[in-house]
């Protein structure tokens, strides 16, 4: 059922995550700016991603989570919409739900974090000793990292932003590094402890990384129309792309695959769009390839092309590998 009808009141949900915050007010002052008489009220509660720290992103399971209890709230009207980091969000939504927007994509590179007492603030991966142990919660981070340096240990690290760094600081923990996206160590103000911007060369990023994404009811049409002014067209493209080839791929938010996507020409008429993709194997020793460019207004077909010729390749092989383990 359809609902258009105008409301005063807009209720947002979030994670209680400080750079969850950081987001989603972000859109509640886009959403205030743009529609003065609307008031915009902001919901938080933890996910199960944010509860089950002990246990790796991949042994929990990978459907939605960090958005499966918003998702259910805006099922059961209790928030309106829900801001997510896009590459959190499952390419299947559930039924009732679609993304109403996709936000302008910032930065979307990697960053290693030295453990400064250890190696000082500036060390680089390539300089630290056989055996150092570097934290990261993502599979396709290591596995492109194994790959680029295979003297380097990894552990899993968890927790947001600041108990990251808590956890990297603490001595007993081991880490001599950490990895992290750069988008979230800007909105957090924290890019003056990057010791390294990884380069698309070493590893792809993750699909959707450095957009929000914002989810909200099929059929809500006053909502998408507050929402609509947030779309930006260039990063929509392109992550759709990317999400159209991860959902053929089969693939979830969290196994080895990395993609690099860019628009060219974007004030002419031929526009193209071109997706650089990788899946790889846990410790990075298969890995898979694939390059497309097309025309940009054709960015779910490109998706989907891309992902049929890395399932050509073998991906499915690689990937039910990582199932199995």
């Amino acid at each position: 059922m359809s609902e258009t009808s105008k409301r005063d009141k807009v209720i947002i949900g979030s994670r209680k995550s400080q750079l969850a915050m950081l987001q989603t007010e972000w859109v509640r002052d886009r959403i205030q700016e743009l529609n003065p008489g609307i008031t915009v009220e902001i919901k938080t509660m933890d996910t199960t991603g944010d509860k089950v720290l002990d246990v790796s992103l991949s042994k929990i399971g990978d459907k939605g989570l960090f958005t499966k209890e918003l998702e259910e709230m805006m099922l059961n009207g209790t928030i309106d919409l829900a801001v997510h980091s896009l590459k959190d969000i499952p390419t299947k939504l559930p039924e009732g739900l679609k993304l109403g927007a996709i936000t302008k994509r910032y930065n979307t590179s990697d960053a290693f974090i030295a453990n400064a007492k250890k190696h000082g603030k500036n060390c680089k991966l390539s300089e630290l000793p056989k055996g150092a142990m570097i934290g990261s919660s993502s599979l396709r981070r290591v596995a492109q990292l194994k790959k680029a340096y295979p003297h380097l240990q990894f552990k899993d690290i968890r927790g947001n932003l600041n108990t990251r760094f808590k956890k990297l600081e603490d001595d007993s923990n081991g880490y001599d590094g950490m990895i992290l996206a750069v988008a979230g160590l800007e909105r957090m103000e924290l890019t003056d402890h990057i010791s390294e911007i990884i380069p698309d060369s070493v590893s792809l990023y993750a699909v959707g990384q450095g957009s929000l994404g914002i989810e909200c009811k099929d059929g809500d049409d006053f909502i998408q129309s507050i929402l609509n002014p947030l779309i930006h067209r260039e990063s929509m493209y392109c992550c759709e792309a990317e999400r159209s080839m991860l959902r053929d791929l089969e693939g979830g938010c969290h196994v080895p695959i990395g993609v690099v996507t860019k628009l060219h020409n974007q004030s002419q008429s031929d526009e193209t769009l071109e997706i650089n993709a990788i899946v790889l194997n846990l410790d990075g020793t298969k890995y898979i390839e694939s390059k497309i460019v097309g025309p940009s207004n054709q960015y779910i077909q490109l998706g989907k092309s891309i992902a049929e010729d890395l399932i050509n390749k073998g991906s499915k092989d690689i990937l039910s590998e990582f199932i199995k383990k």
